[in-house]
């Protein structure tokens, strides 16, 4: 009886040593399938992330095409179309002027009446204004078809996809104009360096350096003396505010360019934000409210323009 009990529990202790083996077999075996599994799922998730198409507003202008080593980007070619547009207005309506205006023609005369009469509240004279007219709405009409070039459809929307650090980027084929801080800073150098000419032509150079370094100032005290000594104290002071003037033409530029870049770039954001929302019906509103935005941002460039040149081409009194 003691050999066969022995043998028993041989055999018992050999099937539970079996049944533990089995046991951790099978949950190393599960280990191992919820492993390949996991990591299977992660390779799936990563190229699902890399095959998704990345599209954002950037600060930035994207480059479409090269000529060269000269970069074209997606803002550029919407100045170039912007300028193609107007070469196509003024040529098409140049055979058409008429001593009788008829049509779109007087159409065209109102609105030019009703910009010199705005010009003549600024500058005080219709001969200004006749002179600043044709350089002044050259940027408003500009400005203003750049502006309403962003809100066509296909305009930021048609592009093509490239490959960039293992993403696939998305890169529209135009931009707008002035939604690139290029583009606004270069028209507002441009706008505020032709004030500076015109200054200097109409006032003269001496005149016109004076108003930034004003040397007339200290050349006025050996002079002035004896009958006021206290231009020992206020002549320097004017020499020191004309200095500040340098700062003032820089900031003009500065708050010329962000101005009109800022109100555009942040029209887009909006118009995107509310597409990636409901892209039926919900943007309608607001692209109504940023054709309104592109006119008046156009209107409060060209009339500051204006501002700077009449300012400049102004004699300062004594």
């Amino acid at each position: 009886m003691s050999v066969a009990q022995e043998q028993i529990n041989i055999t018992d202790k050999t099937m539970n040593e079996n049944l533990l083996n089995n046991d951790q077999d099978a949950k190393e075996t599960e280990i191992k399938t919820i492993e390949e599994n996991h990591s299977q799922s992660l390779v799936e998730n990563k190229s699902e992330t890399h095959s998704e198409i990345v599209h954002e507003n950037t600060l930035y202008a994207e480059t479409v095409f090269k000529i060269g080593n000269f970069p074209v980007t997606n803002s550029l070619l919407n100045v170039w179309l912007t300028v193609l547009i107007v070469l196509v207005l003024v040529f098409s309506l140049k055979g058409k002027i008429k001593k009788v205006p008829r049509g779109i023609q007087n159409g065209l005369e109102m609105i030019m009446e009703m910009f010199l009469d705005l010009f003549d509240l600024i500058t005080g004279s219709r001969k200004k204004s006749l002179k600043f007219l044709p350089f002044v709405l050259s940027f408003f009409f500009f400005v203003l078809i750049n502006n309403w070039l962003g809100l066509i459809p296909g305009v930021g929307s048609i592009g093509k996809v490239i490959s960039e650090h293992g993403e696939k980027i998305f890169i529209p084929y135009f931009r707008g104009g002035t939604a690139d801080l290029n583009t606004t800073l270069a028209l507002a150098t441009i706008g505020v360096v032709a004030s500076h000419i015109l200054g200097v032509m109409a006032v003269g150079a001496w005149n016109y350096f004076n108003r930034f370094i004003n040397i007339k100032v200290f050349l006025e005290i050996p002079k002035k003396i004896m009958k006021d000594p206290a231009i020992l104290l206020i002549n320097p002071i004017k020499a020191f505010v004309s200095l500040i003037e340098i700062i003032g033409e820089l900031a003009k530029v500065a708050s010329l360019s962000f101005r009109l870049f800022g109100n555009i770039f942040a029209g887009e954001v909006l118009l995107a934000s509310m597409s990636a929302l409901l892209a039926f019906g919900l943007p309608i509103p607001f692209m109504f409210l940023e054709v309104i935005v592109g006119l008046i941002q156009a209107l409060i460039f060209a009339v500051l323009i204006l501002i700077y040149l009449s300012i400049s081409t102004t004699a300062e009194e004594h």
